[in-house]
C-alpha cells in the first residue's frame, strides 16, 4: 500500500479531523466522507480572508526539485549495548520516497494523529516551537502549479500553534465563530478584515510543494526561469 493510500484509510477512519479541505472535501489523494469537522478554504462564495498571491499575501513555499532526497523516519530499537533480538527484527520501517517527493509515515495507527512526516532542515523548522502537519491540496491554498496537472496535489502545510497573534499577510490558522470545531487558513491585510470572534490557532510557517515529472524543465541558468510551479 502506498503512503497515499495509507493516509486515505487513516483519514477514513478519524473522520478527517486533522485538517482542513479545499474543494468541500479532502484532496482528491485523501478521499474521506463530508464531516462536520471538515470546512473548505475556498468553498464556493464563502472564501474566508486572501489565498496565496492574493492582495500580496503570499505562503512561505518550499518547492522541491528533482534531486531532493526526503530525510528518512527510522525507529529507534534501543540503546546498545542491551537491544534485543526481538525488539530489533519487530520494528518496521518505511520505503523510501521517490526522487523529489516525501513519505508519510504511519507506524502507530492507533496514535491521536494521523501520521508523520519527515521535513527538511531548515531555518523555518527550526523556528517553529509547537509543529503540527496538515496535509492540503494545492487549489484550497491557491498555489499555481504546472497546468498540465489535472488532479489535486498534496501540500506538506507546516504550522506553529505557539504563535497565537494576529500578523498582517501572514497566513493563519483560524477557528472561526460560525464554523466551531474547524479550521480555517487565510491571510489578511490588516486585523479589521478578520471575522469577528475568530481566534488565531498558529501561523502557516512552511508550505512544501512535492516536484513531480511534469515539473520538469531545462535548467536556464536564470533563478527566476527555474521555478517549476
Amino acid at each position: 500500500m502506498t503512503p497515499l493510500q495509507l493516509l486515505a484509510a487513516a483519514l477514513s477512519l478519524v473522520g478527517c479531523r486533522a485538517f482542513t479541505a479545499g474543494n468541500g472535501g479532502a484532496p482528491r489523494t485523501a478521499p474521506c466522507p463530508p464531516s462536520t469537522s471538515v470546512t473548505a478554504l475556498n468553498a464556493a462564495g464563502a472564501t474566508v480572508g486572501n489565498l496565496h498571491g492574493q492582495a500580496s499575501c503570499f505562503l512561505p513555499l518550499l518547492q522541491n526539485d528533482e534531486d531532493y532526497i526526503a530525510p528518512r523516519i527510522v525507529q529507534i530499537a534501543g540503546a546498545y549495548p542491551g537491544v534485543d533480538t526481538k525488539t530489533y527484527l519487530s520494528l518496521t520501517s518505511e520505503p523510501v520516497a521517490e526522487m523529489g517527493q516525501w513519505n508519510y509515515d504511519f507506524s502507530d495507527p492507533n496514535g491521536s494523529h494521523l501520521g508523520t512526516v519527515a521535513l527538511p532542515g531548515m531555518t523555518a523548522t527550526y523556528e517553529t516551537d509547537d509543529p503540527v502537519v496538515l496535509v492540503a491540496d494545492h487549489a484550497s491554498m491557491g498555489v499555481q502549479l504546472s497546468e498540465e496537472l489535472k488532479d489535486p496535489v498534496d501540500l506538506v502545510v507546516l504550522c506553529d500553534r505557539s504563535r497565537k497573534h494576529f500578523a498582517e499577510r501572514k497566513f493563519l490558522v483560524l477557528e472561526l465563530e460560525e464554523s466551531p470545531g474547524v479550521v480555517t487558513i487565510a491571510a489578511f491585510e490588516s486585523k479589521g478584515e478578520m471575522p469577528t470572534g475568530a481566534k488565531v490557532l498558529g501561523h502557516v510557517t512552511l508550505v512544501q510543494i512535492p516536484w513531480l515529472p511534469s515539473m520538469e524543465k531545462k535548467k536556464s541558468g536564470f533563478m527566476e526561469e527555474n521555478e517549476l510551479f
